[in-house]
């Protein structure tokens, strides 16, 4: 934890604030942080500033917060992902989210598992444990959004040509197209699918409203890896 996310409900006024359970824990016992220690603090959406510790007992911890200074500047990238399995859509939201993307569309996909729609994990409260996990790894702020397309042609037909307007379209696939562009300046959408790829219809469907085929190489990655070698090759 690289900062502490800070919500309406820690406040106890202005300028004081007492950490939740998951929180106090982490800076007791990760951070062994004493009364007087100073810690990076952010609000939700907000600024990020400092907190300095000044009441410590053995259940609470509060801290008196300036906020003063801006998050870190989001991507100019949307991304499309087949929806992973439970346990690689966790780090996966928290891979996205650490690297500054800010919204985020769970897509369906022929080689996605119609059980995965039925995940708790994709509960509201859910998904937002794990944004927050990756702002705080990244000393970020700002949540973002996170949408739910559960038919695929649907979705690419008649949702996707209005988020295409000013923004360049990508999919990635092992077979066929470009080499991963470098060092975008312009808004883009990247789509990601499943382990294994896009169905070719899919990625027809996909071109078709506008999408160029991409590659990093003939490999077959795990979707977070993918995640985090595309999005680093595309942004500085």
């Amino acid at each position: 934890m690289n900062l502490l996310l800070l919500e309406s409900h820690h406040f106890v006024d202005d300028h004081h604030v007492a950490l939740d359970q998951r929180q106090f824990g982490h800076v007791l016992n990760v951070h062994q942080a004493s009364v007087g220690d100073e810690l990076r603090v952010g609000m939700v959406n907000g600024k990020i500033g400092r907190g300095v510790i000044t009441q410590l007992t053995a259940e609470t911890m509060q801290l008196t917060v300036t906020l003063d200074a801006p998050p870190p500047p989001p991507l100019p990238l949307t991304v499309l992902l087949a929806l992973p399995r439970p346990k690689m859509l966790k780090r996966s939201l928290q891979h996205l989210t650490a690297m500054g993307v800010k919204k985020i569309v769970l897509m369906n996909s022929y080689r996605v598992e119609k059980s995965y729609w039925q995940s708790p994990w994709l509960s509201p409260e859910k998904v937002r444990k794990q944004l927050v996990l990756g702002l705080e790894q990244a000393r970020d702020t700002v949540m973002p959004e996170v949408i739910l397309e559960k038919r695929f042609k649907p979705f690419v037909e008649d949702c996707l040509p209005q988020m295409m307007v000013g923004r360049r379209g990508l999919v990635a696939h092992p077979v066929g197209g470009d080499s991963c562009p470098h060092q975008l300046n312009e808004q883009a959408i990247l789509a990601i699918g499943p382990e294994g790829g896009f169905i070719e219809y899919e990625v027809d469907k996909l071109e078709q409203a506008g999408f160029e085929r991409i590659h990093i190489g003939p490999r077959i990655l795990r979707v977070e890896t993918a995640v985090t070698a595309l999005i680093s090759k595309l942004y500085d």
